[in-house]
């Protein structure tokens, strides 16, 4: 999956997993694997020894990626699917429950 419809900074809603129905931020996209990381879903513990950046280690919550067939983009409080369409001479893309553009 090389090109994906969801950005860095979109709001999106899980729609599968342990975390269904959860919304978050999208924090990263690895759009060449397919993954996003949202903030606040998908949890995942990780035991951390003493480092520069953490001087005492022990145990670190931390996000873990979704596959990205798994969120949807929120548009006014909806999930909805995203297309794309051209704007004069720039591709855009735009909600298709509403027809709105999104950037």
């Amino acid at each position: 999956m090389s090109m994906t419809k969801i950005k860095k900074g979109d709001t999106v809603k899980v729609i599968a997993g342990k975390d269904k129905d959860k919304e978050g931020k999208v924090i990263s996209v690895d759009a060449k694997n397919g993954k996003v990381v949202v903030e606040g879903v998908n949890m995942m513990t990780k035991h951390t020894k003493p480092s520069a950046a953490n001087q005492n280690g022990g145990i670190v919550q931390k996000e873990a990626p979704l596959d990205a067939s798994n969120v949807m983009y929120v548009h006014k409080g909806k999930a909805t699917r995203i297309g794309f369409k051209m704007d004069k001479d720039k591709k855009v893309r735009f909600a298709k429950t509403t027809g709105d553009i999104i950037d």
